[in-house]
């Protein structure tokens, strides 16, 4: 997992310049785009233009550091601006530690708070949960708390939009932005594909998006949102990587397909989707796992019922 951060800190300061690297943050080569510029004099085709008009500017709006890792402030397409907004994280950064292999955490109370960023990476201000509403790291890697503000609240307050969770599956090949509220930085990189099952340790999460090499995210990562460049719009939360090439072990997932094949890619890190959250909000922006299409885990009391 692209762990929480304890002691990330100590680390940092140990490891200087080289837990930070450049390449990791920008994720371009400069010599690449010199070449594009002298051999590309000419201006955009019309493609290029198009496609450039309709992407939406990625910026840190709505993202949130927390204690150990990243997050969002989101809504979802029936979201009202009168209903208790909603953080996004992964189920692994929950302050009550890491759920256990089919556990699902449901309206637990909570006063965790999380520092909202503007759209430079600035601190806006401080938001503050009142219950976790949702968080499993079966299936998915995901938390959802509850705040004690409305999304008017936030917007009128510190002039913050919440990021939208798309209702449509993400497609490969289509350029992301990874943005980290707790290292306030970006890592830009495309979908590659998708992995059938991600296994790492007692986990095992279904159909998560494998990003092209580009995106090095690091610890403190986790739990960022998982930005489409073209829509603006949240496709997936950032949580693992293969670190050391270790099969299937903690820190180093490995993909499982259909059929039983098992494949390592040290290096590459992975996003779980989110667009199968959508279906279960409800009224009020609550969580309802009773609602038609929701297919996220339940607890297992409810499960057998």
């Amino acid at each position: 997992m692209n762990k929480p951060l304890v002691g990330a800190v100590f680390t940092a300061l140990l490891l200087g310049a080289t837990a930070l690297p450049a390449a990791a943050v920008t994720n371009e080569a400069p010599t690449a785009d010199k070449q594009v510029a002298r051999t590309q004099p000419v201006a955009d085709t019309k493609a290029e233009v198009k496609a450039k008009v309709k992407a939406k500017a990625v910026t840190f709006a709505g993202t949130v550091a927390l204690s150990n890792c990243s997050g969002s402030v989101v809504r979802v397409p029936s979201s009202q601006p009168t209903d208790r907004a909603l953080v996004m994280s992964n189920g692994h950064c929950l302050e009550t530690g890491f759920p256990g292999p089919g556990q699902v955490i449901v309206n637990r109370a909570s006063t965790r708070s999380f520092t909202l960023l503007n759209a430079g990476g600035g601190n806006a201000g401080t938001v503050r949960a009142s219950k976790i509403a949702y968080g499993t790291m079966t299936d998915n890697d995901v938390s959802l708390y509850e705040l004690t503000s409305t999304y008017r609240d936030i917007e009128s307050r510190y002039g913050i939009k919440a990021l939208e969770i798309d209702s449509a599956r993400p497609t490969a090949g289509r350029a992301i932005t990874v943005a980290s509220g707790y290292w306030k930085r970006m890592y830009k990189c495309n979908i590659d594909g998708f992995a059938y099952r991600l296994k790492e340790g007692q986990w095992t999460w279904k159909d998560s998006v494998r990003y092209t090499s580009a995106c090095q995210t690091i610890g403190g990562t986790s739990g960022s949102p998982v930005i489409d460049d073209q829509t603006g719009k949240v496709v997936a939360l950032n949580n693992t990587g293969n670190e050391d090439g270790q099969r299937c072990t903690d820190n180093n997932p490995c993909e499982v397909d259909e059929n039983g094949k098992v494949t390592v890619r040290q290096g590459i890190n992975y996003g779980q989707q989110t667009y199968t959250i959508v279906p279960c909000i409800g009224a009020g922006n609550k969580v309802d796992l009773n609602r038609p299409g929701c297919t996220l885990p339940k607890p297992a009391a409810a499960a057998r019922r």
